[in-house]
Parts: C-alpha cells; structure tokens; sequence
C-alpha cells in the first residue's frame, strides 16, 4: 500500500528533475558539464557527509555492495554529464520526453538478454511511444526521421538514457543491501570519485570566478539531492517499474519550463505527445 510520504517523495521526484534540468541548460552555456557535475557531486558529498556518519555501515562493506556502488556511481556520474550535453545543445522541451524511450530500451535488452517475447500490450506501447515522438520531433527542423540520429543532442540523451536505466536497477539492489540513506551518501561519493576522474582525463578547469555560478551549481546540487533522495525512497517502497512508470511525468513539467523560461514553441503538441508517450511507457512497464 503506497502511503502519504511515498506519494510526496513521488511528487519531488517528479518535480525536482526538471527543475535542475532548467538550471543545468542555463549554466552550460557557460561552464563545461563535467565541471558542473564536478561541483554538484562535491556539494552532494558535502551534505551527505554528514548522513553518513550516523549511520552503521560496518556489516555491509563487503565486495559486492563496493563494486554495486562504484559501477552505480560511473553509470550516474557519466549519464548525467551527457544529459547536461543534450539539454545545453538541444530543446529542453524536446529532449525531457525522449525519457519514455527508457522503456522500450529495457524491452529491447530483455529480448535479446532474457528472450522474453514482448506482449501486444507492449507492443502498443512502443507504438504509442513512436507516435508521440513523431509529433514531438515534427516540432523540428529535423523532423521525425532516421536523420534524428545524426544530432548530437539526442545521441547524448540516447546514451544518458541507456546509462541511467542501467543505474536503477543497480541502485534498487543497493538499497535492499543497505538503506535508503546509506544508497544516497554513496551515490554522492562515487559520483564525485568519477566527476573527479572525468575531470584529470580530459584536464579540464575547475576554477569558477563568478560567485553566480556556484550559486547555481548549489540549486542544482540541491535539486539532484532532493531527486536522488526521493527516487531512492520510492524505490524502496514500490517497484522499480512502477515507478519508473510514475517518473515520466516529470516530462509533462520539463515541457513547461522550456515553454516559460525558455520561450520553446509548440507547447499544446508538445504536452498531447507527451501524454501519450507516457501512456506508451506505463503499457510497457505495467504489463
């Protein structure tokens, strides 16, 4: 039974996205992604700090629950580098309902990994989820079509996709082996542990002068936090597929952000397909 807390955990969740999602496209155009992932770990990692040290991780440090944490940290840490990419070259209002592909990506992996055959059920709601990209993509220059493919924003958001739905089910086993707060101090600390790595790799500054800038990075930081937590205590509570069912329509509240604070057009056909995106990808998880 989903009690009153899971419900509002479930509305931040939904809510807390995309509103980072704004500040993250705002914020690029100025400052690398790496470096604002960067400084949104160590802010994340500086508050979580403080959860840690109150809770008893002692009989749960074995390899198993090391490797999950690492692994969840660089599926993050890299899925949300190329997620700041997507948004700052694309529309945010385009690129927050390519979420619901999340869905038809696990159908696919399970065929091919598990051989599970895709119910009618499923195969309307990948159809569904098509038919509303359609009328999202139509809004482009682009248009619907294979040449979508060759954009760098939505071959960013493809593979931010990919890594992050990966993530969720690595975190759902996390938190069974621990706790919703211990989950969220180590998806904090590895993510800073990558974003660092990233960082030395490809030798990026990570001096900011503008005060503004780390302000921004702190609502940001803020927002994740709030997201990160929320998913995690829903994940708890409920099953991963539901949801991630439930988390699309944190696409209907990106789509109006990019339409007010971004002045993106099209917003009455962009919230109709995603609607029936999202119905597409509850079809699917749900079955």
């Amino acid at each position: 039974m989903i009690n009153v807390l899971t419900i509002f955990f479930l509305i931040v969740r939904i809510i807390s996205n995309p509103i980072a999602n704004v500040f993250q496209k705002k914020l690029s155009t100025n400052i690398s992604s790496l470096v604002i992932n960067f400084y949104t770990y160590l802010f994340l990692s500086i508050i979580s700090s403080f959860l840690i040290f109150s809770q008893d991780i002692s009989n749960i440090l074995n390899l198993e629950f090391i490797s999950l944490v690492i692994i969840a940290g660089f599926l993050c840490a890299l899925g949300t580098i190329c997620l700041i990419k997507a948004i700052n070259i694309g529309e945010l209002s385009v690129i927050g309902p390519i979420n619901s592909y999340k869905s038809v990506i696990g159908l696919i992996s399970a065929i091919f990994l598990l051989k599970e055959i895709p119910s009618c059920l499923s195969l309307i709601g990948i159809f569904l989820i098509i038919l509303g990209s359609k009328y999202i993509f139509e809004t482009t220059t682009t248009g619907f079509s294979l040449n979508l493919l060759k954009r760098k924003d939505i071959q960013y958001r493809l593979l931010a996709l990919l890594l992050t739905g990966i993530e969720a089910s690595i975190l759902k086993k996390i938190i069974i082996l621990s706790s919703v707060e211990i989950c969220f101090s180590f998806w904090c600390f590895t993510g800073l542990f990558w974003s660092l790595i990233f960082i030395i790799i490809f030798k990026k500054n990570i001096v900011i002068k503008q005060n503004q800038y780390l302000m921004n990075i702190l609502l940001i930081s803020l927002c994740l936090g709030l997201m990160q937590y929320s998913t995690n205590y829903v994940f708890e509570k409920m099953n991963v597929g539901y949801a991630l069912a439930l988390f699309q329509l944190s696409s209907l509240v990106t789509v109006f952000l990019g339409y007010k604070v971004f002045k993106e057009e099209n917003l009455i056909k962009k919230i109709f397909a995603s609607i029936i995106m999202i119905i597409g990808s509850i079809l699917i998880i749900l079955n």
